[in-house]
């Protein structure tokens, strides 16, 4: 650099001066700076040196080709380095954005990655290990991260290699303690306690990966297009859930797969997809007659509540142009669509209800909490603003324990909702300000 090189020079002097070096430590250096380039996380120097040493489309690791840290940061002649935490990176991030642009360093590097991952994976001594396991075993390290992205490398890359390789794998997947191992990261609650019935289907249509989700089918083999796994989820609704609508297309032209199937909380794909804001994947469920556009979950949700809670707009428009779809009904504990949008502040949401008839917009729910109490609460001062401007509502309407959307704004020092309140048309309406229970306000 002191001789005029820019740091593109610089980098390119230091990789010609890396594949000058003996064949094996090249290879060894550039396939280090690959993984690391390319890594989904910071990898540990135990994950990266393990992933080194898979030889693809073996049956099991040779111990002796595991790189030592010594052999590995001298291979690399300055570019990787090891920080306290025993975290490999690269030694700038200048670096980093060097292989961003010079792509021809690593070619098919998705692929490869993706298939040393699913070698690993189906290692023998990686088969034997016991499905009843909750972590991996301290001494495969890189299990967890095969197990976690070998689908998005395969994604990008998906070679023949790496179809024959996932095959492998997902032809026993129900059975492997890559499943476990994914659901306890990916998935909420303990549906991880439920791996048995989680297939290498419902893995595929979780990732997107439709044409190993079609030979998973043509293979047959208890991947079941309609299979449920422990927690009653389709592949269906797994890729509902993840937005992978070529999956969803593709498990819909199946007439085994029901398009309204539902899990142990009554939830059905729509429900996911509303939630999880995919909207095409929304449209698709909605033109099948199968579907219930209004359905309610074991917790007395719909659709609409899931996609009003999560401020998915366009999904809520979709769902409101459904004639079957109540806006105003309430879950079990009478929250409405409307309250849901208000407490999560989506503004656009609750311009969409206020608008229907059938929406009450003063509505209480168990808790006594009306949609003006709750947008208080979470300092929305639009909502408050569109909310006192309905005559329906009461601005001094007490919860269950008696605090008013006052309270609740002062408590919250939500200076300017407290003043929109404070200067209410009517004053009887605006005794909270009164009240003893109300904090002294201060400004921010």
């Amino acid at each position: 650099m002191t001789n005029g090189l820019g740091l593109d020079g610089a980098y390119d002097t230091t990789l010609d001066r890396i594949k000058g070096q003996g064949k094996g430590k090249s290879a060894l250096a550039m396939a280090a700076l690959m993984w690391i380039s390319r890594s989904e996380h910071p990898m540990s120097i135990g994950e990266l040196c393990e992933a080194l040493a898979v030889k693809i489309g073996s049956r099991d690791i040779e111990y002796d080709n595991i790189p030592s840290e010594k052999t590995l940061l001298a291979s690399c002649m300055g570019l990787a380095t090891i920080d306290e935490s025993s975290t490999v990176r690269l030694v700038h991030f200048t670096l980093q954005e060097y292989f961003n642009s010079h792509s021809e360093h690593f070619e098919n590097a998705e692929s490869t990655m993706a298939e040393i991952c699913l070698t690993y994976l189906n290692f023998d001594f990686i088969n034997r290990l016991s499905h009843s396991l909750d972590r991996a075993p301290i001494e495969t390290r890189l299990l967890q991260y095969a197990s976690s992205y070998w689908g998005l490398y395969a994604r990008t890359g998906l070679t023949e290699g790496v179809k024959s390789l996932a095959l492998q794998l997902l032809s026993k997947f129900g059975g492997h303690i890559s499943a476990k191992l994914v659901l306890r990261q990916e998935s909420n609650g303990w549906w991880w306690r439920h791996s048995e019935g989680f297939t290498g289907l419902h893995r595929a249509a979780y990732l997107g990966l439709d044409e190993i989700a079609i030979a998973l089918l043509d293979e047959g083999g208890g991947c079941g297009p309609d299979l449920a796994d422990g927690m009653r989820h389709t592949a269906l609704a797994w890729a509902a859930k993840s937005g992978h609508e070529g999956m969803v297309r593709l498990l819909l032209d199946r007439k085994e797969v029901n398009p309204d199937s539902r899990d142990n909380y009554g939830q059905a794909p729509l429900h996911w997809a509303a939630s999880c804001g995919h909207e095409e994947i929304v449209q698709l469920l909605l033109d099948r007659k199968e579907v219930n556009p209004d359905s309610r979950d074991n917790y007395g949700q719909t659709p609409l509540h899931w996609a009003a809670n999560s401020g998915h707009e366009g999904i809520v428009k979709l769902l409101l142009d459904q004639k079957e779809v109540n806006p105003g009904s309430g879950d079990n504990y009478s929250r409405t669509p409307l309250l849901s949008a208000a407490q999560g502040g989506h503004e656009g949401i609750v311009k969409l209800l206020l608008d229907l008839k059938e929406v009450n917009p003063d509505w209480r729910d168990s808790y006594g909490q009306t949609p003006l109490l709750c947008a208080a609460q979470g300092g929305h001062e639009g909502i408050v603003k569109l909310l006192l401007d309905r005559k329906e509502v009461n601005p001094d309407s007490r919860d269950n324990d008696g605090r008013t959307p006052l309270y609740w704004a002062a408590d919250g020092r939500h200076e300017m909702i407290v003043k929109l309140l404070q200067g209410c048309a009517d004053a009887e309406s605006c005794t909270g300000a009164n009240d003893a229970s109300i904090p002294p306000f201060h400004p921010f």
